[in-house]
This record gives structure tokens, sequence and C-alpha cells, in this order.
């Protein structure tokens, strides 16, 4: 009686496992540990947010430096690069298909969203993805540079914040100590005592600047937020080519805008007598112009592609790891000043990317334990069947 009780329980074990597994051959249980070439992928984004975002935010702040003073122009600029993603689309389909890995989320069999949702969902994405770069570029235009990029490490707390309604983002003790670090290193900057740095702007301005920089962080974490929610909820799916066609719509409204505000607001009159009087010459203000919009694009194709590898937080947490590089480079470029509370506030920056990043690498460490935990389970069940059986 006891031998058959012992041989019930086992298979009974053994059916719960099977049932547990989904049709496709994906297990509800944990996740296993990520291949390489997933790591690889996620490293290239990383390079792409890093880069991109560095140099763009050099030759943003270059463009209001030597005489640029459209904030229209300089919104414009952070948008209307897409057009060079589109040799993207003349590749043929198949290559497409097989160049990219399915993700273990991507489910084939769901339904596709209709055309209505779609346009909604890039229209809503595309006004705040235009009102955040408006609100940008007018932080970078009264702010250091350095200033600026230390005030934008707050985005991750707004973003976690979000992320915690829209995506059900879990807080740990690491992620908190990393949203309070980068809270209290954008918080130092304001007790600045004196603005060396840009001499021909006022405390006003200055304080303007401050004020915009931090709704932009604000409104960034917000659309970095909704785009996984995008991603998870409504298109389901985690293609290279999703991701540029979410970056192509949404840049393409987000421009459609932006040239509505240009020409609301007479700025357009301008540009001309503005190229003409460019400290660095014609041609200089329109390679500036021109590789600050593709530095732009690499950074959103690198931000998106890290929010479906991991998550929109994640990718936030690469873009804060980038910003303390600006003021550094700012001190050889702009000959711009690193005082005391711009050192700690670098500092805290950094640490609090740290703490983020030892989070990830705790929840991946204890992934591949359950998993190989849950592996030995299954396999041992499986011995034991089959030694009952003979």
């Amino acid at each position: 009686m006891g031998e058959a009780q012992e041989l019930q329980l086992r298979v009974s074990a053994h059916e719960a496992i099977n049932e547990a597994k989904p049709q496709n051959g994906h297990t509800n249980g944990p996740k296993p540990r990520r291949k390489l070439i997933s790591w690889i992928r996620i490293g290239i984004y990383a390079v792409f947010v890093l880069a991109g975002q560095s140099v763009a935010m050099l030759l943003g702040r270059l463009y209001f430096a030597k005489g640029g003073n459209s904030k229209w122009m300089g919104t414009l600029v952070q948008l209307v690069g897409f057009p060079v993603l589109f040799p993207y689309y003349l590749i043929p389909s198949k290559k497409n298909k097989n160049s990219i890995t399915e993700s273990p989320r991507t489910n084939p069999s769901s339904k596709p969203p209709s055309c209505l949702v779609l346009a909604s969902s890039y229209t809503v994405l595309g006004i705040l993805l235009a009102a955040d770069c408006y609100l940008y570029s007018v932080g970078l235009m009264y702010l250091p540079v350095s200033t600026y990029s230390l005030i934008c490490a707050s985005q991750l707390a707004f973003n976690a914040f979000f992320s915690f309604f829209l995506n059900s983002q879990k807080f740990t003790f690491h992620i908190i100590n990393s949203l309070v670090l980068l809270t209290v290193s954008s918080i130092l900057l304001v007790f600045q005592s004196e603005n060396e740095d840009t001499p021909n702007v006022s405390r006003g301005k200055y304080a303007i600047g401050f004020i915009c920089t931090v709704g932009a962080s604000a409104g960034y974490g917000l659309v970095l937020s909704l785009t996984q929610f995008l991603f998870n909820r409504v298109l389901k799916s985690e293609r290279f080519s999703v991701i540029i066609d979410v970056i192509v719509c949404e840049a393409l409204v987000a421009s459609l805008v932006t040239l509505v505000g240009l020409f609301a607001s007479g700025e357009w009159k301008g540009l001309t007598a503005e190229m003409n009087s460019y400290a660095l010459g014609k041609v200089s203000y329109i390679m500036v112009l021109a590789w600050t919009a593709i530095s732009w694009q690499l950074f959103s194709i690198g931000s998106m592609g890290l929010i479906i590898e991991l998550s929109s937080l994640f990718s936030n947490a690469i873009s804060v790891l980038g910003l303390p590089i600006v003021p550094v480079l700012a001190v050889f470029f702009f000959h711009e000043k690193m005082d005391g509370i711009k050192v700690m506030a670098m500092m805290l920056a950094i640490w609090g990317f740290i703490s983020y990043a030892y989070q990830n690498y705790v929840d991946d460490y204890s992934t591949k334990k359950e998993s190989q935990k849950a592996t030995r389970e299954n396999r041992a069940l499986s011995i034991g069947e089959r030694e009952i059986n003979i």
C-alpha cells in the first residue's frame, strides 16, 4: 500500500509539472539565465545609449553656446533624425526575421492590435515625447551641460515611480537606495552658489532651466514606462522590426508637433540669420544639427532595445550611467568647472547606478539557482519513475 501511494504521489507531481508548462514549450517557472547572444544584444544597445546620449548632449550645448537661439530647433533635432532608419525597411523580410531571435515573451499566436489602437498609442506617446524634448531643449539652453546632465539623473527615480503603477515594478532595498542617491545628487545642484559656466544667463533663466530639466526628466520617465507598457500589453512582440516601427512612428508624430510649434512661434523666420551668424560657420551649423539628430536616433534604438530585453527601468539606469561622462567631457570641450558640489553629485549618481546594477545581478543569480533546482527536481522525478517502472 505504501509503494502504491508513493507511485501515485510521484505521478501526480509529474503531471503537475507537465501542466505548468504552456503549449509553446516555455515554462511558467523561473526563467533560465540569459543566453550569450542576449547579453551581446544588451551590450550593443548599452553602447548605443551611452555614446548617442553623450555626443548628442555635447552637440546640443554646442549649438546654443555658439549662437543658436531656437528652442524649437533644439527640440526638432532630437526627433527628426528617424529617416536614417528607413534603409532597414529595404532589407528583405526573410532576412529581417532570420536575423532576430524571438524572445520567450513573444507570442506569435496573439492577435495584433487594431490600427486605431496603434494610432492612438503612437499619437499620445509622440505628443508626450515632443513636450519632453522641448523641456530638455530649454534646460540645455540655460544650464551648463555638466549641471544639465547631472539633473537628468533624476529621471531614473521618476521612471521607477511610474513603472511601479504601470508595469508592476518591484522595489528592493538596493533599488530604493539607488533612487534616493540619484535624487539627492540632483538636489545638491540646487545649492550651487554661482553660475560661472553660463555668465550670460540670469538667475531667473537658470531657475527656469533647472525646473524644465527636472520636468523633462519626469516626462522621460513616464514615456519610458508607457513604452514598456506598449510593448508588453499592446504590441506583445519584441522583434527588432517592432523597435524600429515604434521609434519611427513616435518620432514622426513628435516631429510634426514640433514643426507646428516652430512655425507657430515664428522662430523659423530667424533660422537663416542664425545660420549666417553662427560662430563656427554655416557648414558647422548644419553639421552640428545633423549629427545631433543622428546621435539621438542611436540613443533611441539603444533605449528601446534595452526596454524589451530587460525593462524601462534598466534602460534608464544605463542612461543614468552615461550622464556622469558628460560633465567630464564638458571640462575639456567647454572649459566648464567641476566644483565640489558637481563632483559629489557625480559620485552619488555613479553609486546609485552601481546599487541598481547589483540588484540586477542578484536577481539574475537567484533566477539561475531556482532554474537549476527545478531542473534537478524534474530529473530526479523522471529517474524515480523509471526505477518504479522497472
